[in-house]
């Protein structure tokens, strides 16, 4: 039996309640399935979605709705600087001490500030996103700036990011 395709307005508001009740990343293909249309009309859905100013993002894991009134957690941004091939590295130190690692920003002398959701707070999220970049031949936002970056880091408490800090510092990935 063939199963009837979601429409318009009956699918977002699908979509939306299906993100909101999801503590994991849901991926397009998921949503796609479930609502029984191509990844491109939920790429155009979670748009329009945006655009009405849901907290929906795009990690490397799929669509992640952000909770709002969720106790907030210490967060801080950091420089680093490192060759492509540090950067698994770079990302287990950082998951190992407990830290989610957010995003990566780089400053681009004509677009900007550029951001790229992350999303990743262990190994197996790692390598996850490690694989997708590899998989897609997908270059690192760092390699526009000579290896230069930010990320935005999450933790528990502002002692493991103090943590986080220094491991960098002693792997000489940290700008201070």
């Amino acid at each position: 039996m063939e199963r009837k395709k979601l429409l318009g307005e009956e699918r977002r508001t699908k979509l939306l309640h299906l993100l909101q009740t999801s503590t994991e990343p849901v991926t397009g293909s998921e949503l796609s399935q479930i609502t029984n249309v191509s990844r491109q009309v939920i790429v155009g859905d979670i748009t329009l979605l945006k655009a009405r100013n849901e907290p929906i993002i795009a990690t490397s894991q799929g669509y992640l709705y952000l909770q709002t009134g969720s106790t907030q957690k210490p967060e801080r941004i950091i420089a680093c600087q490192h060759d492509p091939s540090r950067t698994q590295e770079e990302l287990y130190l950082l998951v190992d001490i407990g830290i989610t690692v957010k995003d990566v920003k780089i400053e681009h002398p004509v677009y900007g500030d550029l951001t790229a959701s992350i999303m990743v707070s262990s190994r197996k999220e790692v390598q996850q996103f490690l694989s997708r970049v590899t998989a897609t031949n997908a270059s690192f936002l760092s390699e526009l700036t000579s290896g230069i970056h930010l990320h935005t880091l999450s933790a528990s408490s502002e002692e493991l990011l103090d943590e986080a800090e220094s491991a960098l510092r002693d792997a000489g990935i940290l700008v201070d």
